[in-house]
């Protein structure tokens, strides 16, 4: 059976001693990460090989458990990898969190606590836990957790349990999901998720960032460091609206798929923002496309999914666009297409309707495709020009 993982979060309240010692290892943690991100050749991505050339060092000048400098290699490693899949170089790390295994990290029910190993020794933390987070750990030993600071300077230990995820519910059906920015989502039953509200929202902050970087660089001492301030906090801000947004659009879409019993087909976007730079467009235009949390809103839908025991299957977005999902025509001459903006005319067999709902049908189409291969849902033409993945979660 397939696990999820899932992070609860715990806010803690350190005594002014603990906090000390808690300040002490992040601030102790981030600087062994970044020890090791500038002694260790770049290009050495794996946690053992960086591990046998910097453990005895880093114990020695930092201070930390065996355990910790162990995260904090892994840490390192893992940034790597990902930085060098995504073509960028590992940014500095900030005393913001520490990881943590089950060597120096416990979680005691009986009067729901942790214990966290940091510099100076062991320490016990009650943590603030509803009901949701009993729920969630009750009869769990977890094995890892993060120790975070929040910009507002409180605590929490984001504990990891891996719970078995329910078996993927039998098909009765697809429902195609169309991801843009003018409609958030557009789905092939005819529900769309309007993004003209949160386009918006999104300009307002825009014009407020640039109002506040001009005064960041122009202005006197003390109007310098508040405009600082309250960019990080105008930066949170969207980031948290985002998130609730795409939050909300997922649980709907799930949800619905969860009770008809259906399957969601989604195009695999993968490098979408690198291919839509390359194409011309305004200085607003290209802004409103990469501020968006795409990628957010697709991992949302698979965790939610996984949960919910819905399948999800990725197509290539290939023609989906383009083609016309009454009568599987696409516009004959390259470089030309029946879409103008958000209408899609079809000059083939005169179907004519909103672009994204006309999209959202063609990845139902092609995802039927996907789940159930011998069926004749698209026609040969079609077939040749669009290759499409095998299920994936």
């Amino acid at each position: 059976m397939e696990k999820q993982v899932l992070t609860i979060v715990c806010k803690i309240n350190p005594t002014p001693e603990q906090v000390t010692k808690i300040e002490a290892t992040l601030q102790s943690f981030a600087g062994a990460c970044n020890y090791i991100n500038e002694v260790v050749d770049p290009r050495l991505t794996h946690n053992v090989t960086i591990q046998n050339l910097v453990y005895r060092d880093v114990r020695e000048q930092f201070g930390l458990a065996s355990n910790l400098v162990v995260r904090a290699v892994n840490r390192v490693s893992s940034n790597r990898k990902t930085a060098k899949r995504m073509n960028k170089p590992v940014r500095k790390f900030l005393p913001t969190s520490a990881d943590y295994d089950a060597r120096i990290f416990s979680l005691r029910e009986k009067d729901w606590s942790v214990s966290l190993t940091l510099v100076g020794g062991r320490e016990r933390f009650l943590v603030d836990v509803g009901n949701y987070q009993k729920g969630k750990l009750s009869g769990f030993t977890p094995t890892s957790a993060t120790l975070v600071k929040h910009q507002n300077g409180t605590y929490s230990v984001n504990i990891k349990v891996h719970i078995d995820a329910p078996s993927i519910q039998k098909s009765q059906g697809i429902i195609g999901v169309d991801l843009g920015r003018r409609d958030v989502a557009v789905t092939s039953e005819g529900e769309s998720f309007s993004g003209q509200q949160i386009t918006k929202i999104r300009d307002r902050y825009s014009r407020a960032r640039t109002s506040l970087q001009k005064k960041a660089s122009e202005g006197t001492r003390s109007t310098r460091r508040r405009a600082r301030q309250i960019l990080q906090r105008l930066s949170g801000r969207e980031r948290r609206f985002q998130t609730w947004v795409n939050h909300n659009v997922s649980k709907h879409i799930i949800g619905k798929a969860k009770k008809s019993g259906c399957s969601i087909a989604i195009e695999d976007l993968t490098g979408i923002r690198e291919r839509t730079n390359e194409q011309p467009r305004s200085k607003t235009e290209r802004r409103r496309s990469n501020s968006w949390a795409f990628f957010q809103l697709r991992t949302f839908l698979d965790y939610k999914a996984l949960g919910a025991g819905v399948e999800v299957i990725k197509v290539n977005p290939a023609y989906t666009s383009q083609t016309c999902h009454k009568c599987l025509h696409i516009h004959p001459v390259k470089g030309k297409s029946y879409r103008s903006g958000k209408t899609f005319n079809c000059q083939h067999c005169n179907w004519k309707g909103d672009a994204d709902l006309n999209g959202a049908n063609v990845i139902k189409l092609l995802g039927a495709s996907v789940n159930s291969p011998g069926g004749s849902y698209l026609s040969c033409e079609l077939r040749r020009k669009v290759e499409y993945f095998q299920p994936s979660l």
